[in-house]
């Protein structure tokens, strides 16, 4: 009997997942746990494994971007068809019209309901858009919010100029994902060939097409001709994508302030000989935000819809450098984590990190994040708030420095620490009292042990 394999949900966010790979070929035999294929999000790129066993028929096309749930292939025994073979419509499946080309109108629903996505509609009121005068380019002719992106920056034409453009002077088929990689490389879509079906702009297309025009003169091109070309695609295009939507819709400042360590650099070395797994400085200063959060809720918020939506939870993201990027895995309720616990699930998280075995969820609620720099010799910097946030703690180096005691001078240790905020949901002295909150309790780390 067929088994269906669907678009697994990976997270309550999750709108659409683009399937940037199959790892097995049509008619092969999987078992439980064999890996299918590569699913890229707007958050994370996982390999998908098989829930079943038989033999692997894809319904769609590499490339194809779909919703969770979505029909992408079956399980077969020796000898079955696929349902629909016979050329039935696939359940699940695409129209037969090309991938992304714009609906004649607005897709809806046989109640008459508008197919939009929630984010479309949210982008569309924010910028004056009447979303019932789109034509949808996902999935059954939704309208997704690169098609009130498309709508907010082609100028205005009559509606007789619209009804007799021709469908080469649409907007170029390409999923939100490609459209998102394409913007943060620079690419316009308009100037690329399409090699997905129907012509659609797949992820590879874009990044061919980051590379330099011919120079005319032999000096000029080997002057231009870089050394290497590294598209924006996987984690990097992720990281690129958020961080420079992060800048663009977040009025974003940064305040600074040093702590004086010398009591928490003993309490450490003390700890060290007392517990098995002994907390590094960014596990204090870690329990610091989380603690000092509870008396500054303001920065443990989101700005949406036009309000401040203050946090229930304090969930601390804490950024780990890869060689390929950055994640940013999430210390559940971190304000009511005790030191010792904290320290352990820190490493953890960090390890899994590294190794690649974060899950999903390990990756999402975060309401704050830490980002230190001080193992790299930075003493202060300013870190890009994570999108759907409103701070960020950035961690310099240990460093030594000095402080008087009247006229004599003695050695200290002191951490600089910087809070970028925005400033929509945040003022510069409501920021600077969170900043001397964390600075007072390292100062004083005893009441990180409470």
């Amino acid at each position: 009997m067929a088994v269906e394999v669907l678009i697994p949900k990976l997270g309550l966010t999750m709108e659409y997942g683009l399937i940037e790979e199959w790892l097995v070929a049509p008619g092969t035999p999987v078992k439980p746990g064999d890996p299918l294929l590569r699913l890229a999000t707007d958050k994370v790129d996982v390999e998908v494994e098989a829930e079943g066993s038989g033999l692997f028929h894809p319904a769609v096309e590499s490339g194809a971007e779909l919703p969770p749930g979505a029909l992408i292939g079956w399980l077969l025994e020796a000898g079955e068809q696929p349902p629909g073979a016979a050329g039935e419509a696939l359940p699940g499946a695409a129209s037969s019209a090309p991938a992304g080309t714009p609906a004649a109108g607005p897709a809806k629903a046989p109640t008459g309901r508008l197919f939009s996505s929630p984010n479309a509609r949210r982008v569309a009121r924010e910028r004056g858009v009447d979303i019932t005068q789109l034509n949808g380019t996902g999935p059954g002719g939704r309208i997704i919010t690169a098609d009130v992106l498309d709508a907010t920056a082609a100028p205005q034409m009559p509606q007789q100029t619209v009804q007799q453009t021709t469908p080469a002077a649409r907007p170029r088929p390409a999923s939100p994902l490609v459209r998102r990689h394409a913007t943060a490389a620079g690419v316009d879509l308009a100037a690329v060939t399409g090699t997905g079906p129907g012509g659609k702009v797949l992820r590879s297309d874009v990044a061919a097409a980051v590379r330099p025009a011919p120079a005319t003169q032999a000096s000029t091109q080997q002057a231009s001709t870089p050394q290497s070309v590294i598209p924006l695609t996987g984690m990097r295009g992720v990281i690129a994508t958020r961080m420079h939507a992060s800048l663009q819709e977040m009025a974003q400042l940064t305040l600074g302030t040093e702590a004086t360590m010398d009591a928490a650099v003993a309490l450490r070395a003390q700890l060290k000989e007392q517990w098995k797994q002994a907390p590094t400085i960014t596990d204090l200063v870690v329990r610091a935000a989380a603690l000092s959060l509870r008396e500054h809720p303001r920065l443990n918020a989101s700005v949406h819809d036009h309000a401040i939506h203050v946090q229930p939870e304090i969930n601390v993201g804490l950024a780990v450098a890869l060689e390929e990027g950055l994640m940013v895995p999430v210390l559940k309720r971190a304000d009511q984590l005790p030191l010792s616990a904290m320290a352990a699930e820190t490493r953890r998280l960090a390890q899994a990190a590294r190794t690649g075995k974060l899950t999903l969820p390990e990756l999402e609620g975060g309401t704050f994040t830490v980002s230190t720099l001080g193992s790299f010799g930075i003493d202060f910097f300013t870190p890009v708030i994570t999108p759907g946030q409103v701070a960020i703690l950035g961690v310099g180096r240990l460093r030594d420095s000095v402080r008087w005691e009247e006229s004599t001078p003695l050695k200290t240790q002191v951490l600089t620490l910087s809070i970028t905020f925005d400033h929509r949901a945040v003022d510069g002295a409501p920021a600077a009292e969170y900043l001397r909150s964390v600075a007072s309790r390292l100062t004083n780390p005893l009441t990180l042990l409470a």
